[in-house]
């Protein structure tokens, strides 16, 4: 491993307990960085720390609220470029806008690259970022970017804690079927896959089940957990459909509208989800939600990006 002297890690205010969990584990401090707003609303940013032909490390998820926190990534790397910083490497543990990754309608922006074009001009010269709601976005980029996978931290979870239980692990849609069926292999356990209808977004129905889960215990998995909707009216079907329990495992928990409240009324026993997104009061409430942390993963990859080492030796 090279030298540290040169990296220095930096955050906006969208999850500063991750960012310093990342720098406990590599064992440097969290470098200094005032991001505020004026009265307006405007975001003001002023790096307290010379940067001059340092390797700087943005951790800064873009989650909510959305554009404060983008705007904060995107004028702290402009100001890093311009006090002469030698690359600037945005880590966005959840890549906010990561939906709209294509058109579905006329006349609808591509906002997933527009935010790609935004972090370039002001300077990014590398991503990292961590189970990407489509692949595809890192072609949206001319500069490397780094799409890690929570697997290792939810297999491991996952092992340990349904080590004696007969396991069927569950897809809540037919486009994370490739990613079950993955887990699946690793767990040397069946796949079950639930077929949806969606009939307008955020609002979707599950319809039945295709797979035996009859006496098992159901684990579904997704990269992300918005409104909730579809794992919990899927958790309903799996117990219908003769599941033992339902648990969740989700990387990034975006938790917005009524997603607290039907995870608790809902047939879901624990949603195990990562602290790319740090959780706002009433879900940190739910007893049914567990955080399952990925700073140390992130650390590593860090290093070796910092190293100029492979990172492959971190994907599962």
């Amino acid at each position: 491993m090279s030298d540290r002297k040169d990296m220095m890690i930096f955050t906006g205010n969208a999850n500063t307990k991750l960012a310093n969990s990342i720098c406990n584990f590599i064992g440097i401090p969290l470098s200094t960085a005032e991001v505020k707003k004026f009265s307006d609303g405007e975001t003001f940013v002023e790096i307290r720390e010379n940067v001059r032909g340092r390797d700087v490390f943005i951790v800064q998820p873009t989650s909510s609220p959305v554009n404060d926190h983008l705007m904060e990534l995107i004028l702290m790397a402009d100001a890093m470029r311009r006090a002469s910083a030698r690359r600037i490497t945005a880590v966005m543990p959840y890549y906010g806008y990561s939906r709209q990754d294509r058109k579905v309608a006329p006349r609808v922006p591509i906002s997933a690259k527009v935010v790609a074009e935004m972090l370039m001009a002001v300077g990014v010269r590398r991503v990292l970022t961590m189970d990407l709601h489509a692949g595809q976005i890192q072609g949206f980029f001319n500069i490397p970017v780094d799409n890690l996978y929570a697997a290792p931290v939810l297999l491991k979870d996952i092992s340990d804690k349904f080590a004696n239980n007969t396991v069927v692990m569950v897809s809540p849609d037919a486009g994370g079927t490739e990613r079950t069926r993955a887990f699946a292999k690793r767990l040397d356990t069946d796949l079950a896959i639930i077929d949806k209808r969606r009939e307008r977004a955020n609002v979707a129905e599950a319809m039945n089940v295709i797979g035996d889960v009859a006496g098992k215990s159901a684990i579904m998995l997704d990269d992300m957990v918005d409104t909730a909707g579809t794992l919990c009216a899927a958790a309903d079907i799996l117990i219908k459909a003769g599941a033992t329990d339902v648990h969740a495992y989700c990387t990034h928990a975006v938790l917005s509208g009524p997603a607290v409240e039907r995870i608790n009324q809902s047939s879901i026993e624990t949603l195990c989800i990562t602290d790319t997104i740090p959780l706002q009061n009433s879900a940190q409430e739910c007893t049914k939600i567990k955080v399952l942390s990925v700073a140390e993963l992130l650390g590593k990859s860090i290093q070796c990006i910092n190293s100029e080492d492979s990172v492959s030796c971190l994907f599962v």
